[in-house]
């Protein structure tokens, strides 16, 4: 059984939220790792296992070279993805992990999932491959995530300047499970004790259907530990799937609750328009009776005087002389009972207000029946002097 401490390098770049592997290159990436996790220290163990991620704001180390599966798999959930993938700064930093490790027996490997494109010049590749080899450090590649042959020829170049007879490559296409093709890869099958694990694996997946390929009676520690990181990255998957169908559910109501309110808005607008053009039909009627009323021949009287409130010149003329017409064929005491029908207010007042846009309080009213009382005792006192020289001089009928 070979004794051995591993780093394993884990691509969360943004790639990783493609679905060309199912259910996603990070579950399907997930997956994959903990299988290499759980073949590792099912070989010796003595092995040990440690995790960092490649992408992000920097490389950053989850977690040491360690035995306890269960730290090993737990690190593996809930990785932030974002950024670009660094792997020739995610290869140093491994190394220099692997340099501190507590068993100085325990041989190096490091193990690169790269799911992304590399942005890392070839020629820096093959430098950093010279140094691995120098240090006794093997390396094996996952790639996958497309068929780049830039990056392939890369990751080569890089694994071919290790060279060191325990490095390998595997690369993985479109729509192929990666824990299905790392079984048979050289990666698990290159030891006695990989192959045989890989092999007792496969067999128990493919005709059993047992869960993530192991045993329990075998291993029912690393069973528990396999089913308690696939329950955790379940709750983990629905939780965020409830999180999601909340803010749809809350950007929906506040895009309703917007739409609503526009909806308020324009038919408050809609009713003030009605509500103008109400008032303004109203009015125009009110217009139009007013002038109808001013037009009825019935009513012409009423409209005399209404008029005669602006104390229009030829009225004022007029009524004086209708009332002096009418005086000249009545007698003395007719006058009279006319003078007395002005000088009583009450009855002009009351005559007034029946008429309609009279004002009997108005000055200019109160000044025209003031002079019409005037005239109407001017012409009675004439009237009076008319009889009484008629009464001396009876000639004055006869020429009459």
């Amino acid at each position: 059984m070979v004794l051995e401490a591993t780093m394993i390098c884990i691509d969360n770049s943004e790639y990783m939220r493609n679905e060309d592997y199912s259910p996603s290159r990070c579950l399907a990436q997930a997956d994959a790792v903990n299988l290499i996790c759980g073949m590792k220290t099912q070989d010796n163990p003595e092995n040990t296992v440690g995790v960092l991620t490649m992408a992000g704001k920097a490389v950053r180390v989850l977690t040491t070279p360690t035995s306890d599966i269960g730290k090993i798999l737990t690190c593996t959930h809930g990785l932030e993805i974002g950024g670009e993938m660094n792997i020739a700064g995610a290869i140093q930093v491994a190394q220099l992990a692997l340099k501190h490790r507590q068993n100085k027996n325990q041989q190096q490997r490091i193990v690169v999932f790269a799911g992304s494109t590399v942005k890392n010049d070839k020629k820096a590749l093959e430098i950093i491959g010279k140094k691995l080899k120098k240090n006794s450090v093997a390396l094996d590649i996952v790639d996958f995530g497309g068929e780049d042959e830039e990056k392939s020829e890369k990751l080569d170049a890089l694994v071919s300047a290790v060279d060191n007879g325990t490095s390998h490559i595997v690369h993985i296409p479109h729509g192929q499970n990666l824990s299905d093709v790392i079984l048979s890869s050289p990666i698990l099958t290159s030891n006695e004790g990989g192959a045989g694990f890989a092999a007792a694996a496969a067999g128990i997946g493919g005709s059993s259907g047992l869960e993530f390929g192991v045993d329990p009676n075998i291993d029912p520690e690393l069973a528990l530990a396999l089913r308690m990181s696939m329950e955790e990255e379940r709750a983990r998957q629905e939780a965020a799937a409830a999180r999601r169908a909340e803010e749809e559910a809350a950007t929906q109501g506040k895009e309703e609750e917007r739409q609503s309110k526009s909806e308020d808005v324009a038919m408050t607008e809609r009713d003030d328009v009605e509500m103008v053009d109400e008032d303004a039909l109203l009015v125009q009627a009110l217009a139009m009776s007013m002038n109808n009323y001013g037009s009825d021949s019935s009513a012409v009287g009423d409209a005399a005087m209404s008029e005669a409130t602006g104390v229009d010149e030829d009225l004022a003329l007029a009524l004086p002389m209708s009332i002096q017409e009418s005086a000249k064929g009545a007698s003395s005491s007719e006058a009279a009972d006319v003078s007395k029908v002005l000088e009583d207010q009450s009855f002009i007042s009351s005559i007034l207000a029946s008429l309609p846009g009279v004002d009997s309080n108005d000055p200019s009213v109160k000044e025209f029946f003031a002079s019409l009382n005037n005239q109407s005792k001017e012409f009675l006192a004439s009237l009076n002097n008319q009889s009484k020289k008629d009464e001396q001089d009876p000639s004055n009928d006869q020429k009459k």
